[in-house]
Parts: C-alpha cells; sequence; structure tokens
C-alpha cells in the first residue's frame, strides 16, 4: 500500500511538472526553452517532433478561456509542436497537420481519433487536441506529422498514464 502511494504521488508530481510546461508552451511561452526541458521529443534530420499530455485541470482559468479548452478532471489535452534547425544553429517553428488516435496500452477498447487544431501566438505554433482521461491505465498515443507536404508523415509514438482526483 505505502509503495503504490509513492508511486501515484511520484506519477502526480510528475503530471504536475508536465502540466506548467504544458501550460507555459500553450501561453505562447518560448517553445524551445520549455520543451528542452521536458525532453519529450523526437529528431528526425533537422527537425524535432515536440510532444506531451496533461490533464486540462492543471491549465490556469485563463489559459483554457483564452483557447477555449474546457477544464476538467476527466479530459487531457495533447500538444504538438515542430521545429527545424536552421542554417545559424537557432530552432524555427514549422507549421504541420497531425492525425493521430489515442487508446489504451493494451489494444482492448477503441481507439478515439484526436482532432488538432492550430494555435498560433508570437513565435509558436502547436497543434492541440482534446481526449478523454482513462484513470490510472497507459494510454497510447500514435501520432502521424507532416511538416513537409512532398515526404510522408512521420509516427510518433508515446505512453502516458494519468491519475484522476476524485
Amino acid at each position: 500500500m505505502l509503495e503504490t502511494t509513492f508511486k501515484q504521488a511520484l506519477s502526480r508530481a510528475q503530471l504536475l511538472k508536465r502540466a506548467v510546461l504544458g501550460s507555459l508552451v500553450v501561453s505562447g511561452l518560448s517553445l524551445g526553452a520549455t520543451a528542452a526541458c521536458a525532453q519529450q521529443y523526437t529528431e528526425i534530420d533537422d527537425y524535432q517532433i515536440h510532444y506531451s499530455a496533461i490533464s486540462t485541470d492543471f491549465l490556469s482559468p485563463e489559459v483554457a478561456q483564452t483557447y477555449g479548452i474546457q477544464r476538467s478532471v476527466g479530459l487531457g489535452l495533447v500538444n504538438v509542436s515542430v521545429l527545424q534547425e536552421q542554417e545559424d544553429g537557432s530552432m524555427a517553428p514549422v507549421s504541420a497537420s497531425i492525425e493521430g488516435s489515442v487508446g489504451e496500452l493494451s489494444g482492448s477498447s477503441s481507439e478515439e481519433s484526436l482532432r488538432f487544431k492550430t494555435m498560433r501566438e508570437n513565435d509558436t505554433i502547436n497543434q492541440i487536441s482534446t481526449f478523454k482521461l482513462r484513470h490510472d491505465e497507459p494510454m497510447r498515443f500514435t501520432l502521424d506529422v507532416r511538416y513537409d507536404r512532398n515526404a510522408e508523415p512521420e509516427t510518433v509514438s508515446f505512453v502516458e498514464r494519468f491519475y484522476i482526483e476524485r
């Protein structure tokens, strides 16, 4: 029982860290600095695909209202952005189209399609989508990210586990 409580506390701390980072990204702060802290990205050639998933309940009411996101303990938000390395070594945001789904790790239940919308603010471009959370179940995200219309999309998969406060 103590081990379970410790794991839940650790997972909540990790989710809180991601929520803070995700809120900063969604609120329009520099994605490069924020995503680098989260270390959730995939590199393909000179592109970086950054991704995170949080509970919308962690968003501040102001951020949620500004971007039309419903805050709920049972609703999650996946945020994806693509950066391209420039000749001078800096990273620049790239407009990308994303299709994806989220489902249980075991694949026993149906997957939920993700419907992404583009959010632009200052020098950031984010693709966000909401989804229903499943309490204490690993959730597999599969994303097809197209950042070059002349190339096939890149597939990015990751797993997150969420805990719903009751």
